[in-house]
């Protein structure tokens, strides 16, 4: 004989009683933010309160782990939140987000990995996002990968020193029923740590762009990722692994016959994590 199903009123009370559990770990959480924040004034520390190689670890984790009932969309989504919302409690900040390629996917994208508490900027293209955080005392900005043609080599403007950089691709955990899946990159205003550098991005100057060329990225495990010609050659944004480093990506392209003249490197972000496919 089978045991008989709890009554019904006994699981709205566990129900209850987790909720209970679950908003006093939050709370919890935020407490020892506080303690974190109290520390790194304590000891000087003015860096930045964003940390990609700590948020990629964390997804990775949170997404591998068994959703059970759940769509892994929600816990993505609910830590997504958690993480962003902790982060504008030490330091406020706003996401400036590119409207050029229109508003739901973008607005949906920063929604879904910054949530409602963290203030979003709509801007007119993705230079307008860069001069904006650029011009910022610590905001972030979005934009999605596929820029329009128009704009050139629009990357053109992270290579400045002092210029922001590329800190995250998102969605962290790739697949392809995504309920955001707009693939986006995340800029900040340059930082010393904290930075989730398993993949370069590097603008790259070139006399030339051939065919051989993509065959001898995919040899070091790079992509290209976007490319604009002009007067001088061939301009393209190359993300590679941190293991290649720039000569060999240069030495790369000068066997494929595309010379290069030049490389800067613009960012970084976590190396890409398709679910199903590993990372």
């Amino acid at each position: 004989m089978s045991a008989a199903a709890p009554p019904l009123a006994h699981l709205r009370q566990e129900i209850d009683r987790i909720d209970g559990v679950i908003h006093a770990a939050l709370v919890e959480r935020g407490e020892i933010v506080g303690q974190v924040i109290a520390a790194k004034n304590a000891a000087g520390d003015t860096g930045s309160a964003f940390r990609p190689d700590r948020e990629a670890d964390l997804m990775r984790r949170i997404v591998l782990k068994a959703p059970g009932r759940w769509p892994i969309d929600a816990p993505e989504n609910i830590w997504r939140v958690i993480v962003a919302t902790s982060t504008f409690t030490q330091v406020p900040y706003r996401v400036h987000a590119d409207l050029s390629g229109g508003d739901v996917a973008i607005r949906e994208s920063m929604r879904f990995h910054f949530g409602f508490t963290v203030p979003f900027v709509p801007a007119e293209d993705s230079r307008a996002v860069i001069a904006a955080v650029a011009a910022s005392l610590g905001d972030l900005g979005m934009f999605r990968i596929d820029q329009s043609a128009t704009l050139g080599a629009w990357w053109k403007g992270l290579e400045h020193p002092a210029a922001p950089k590329i800190i995250a691709r998102l969605p962290f955990a790739e697949r392809a029923d995504h309920p955001v899946g707009l693939p986006v990159f995340v800029i900040a205003r340059p930082q010393k740590e904290g930075l989730a550098r398993e993949t370069i991005l590097a603008s790259v100057r070139a006399e030339r762009w051939r065919q051989p060329a993509l065959e001898a990225l995919a040899a070091l495990g790079a992509e290209l990722v976007a490319s604009a010609g002009d007067a001088n050659g061939a301009n393209l944004l190359i993300a590679h692994p941190a293991e290649v480093s720039a000569q060999g990506l240069t030495d790369a392209l000068e066997g494929a016959k595309c010379a290069p003249s030049r490389y800067i490197e613009i960012g970084c972000h976590a190396r890409r994590f398709r679910l199903g496919s590993g990372s």
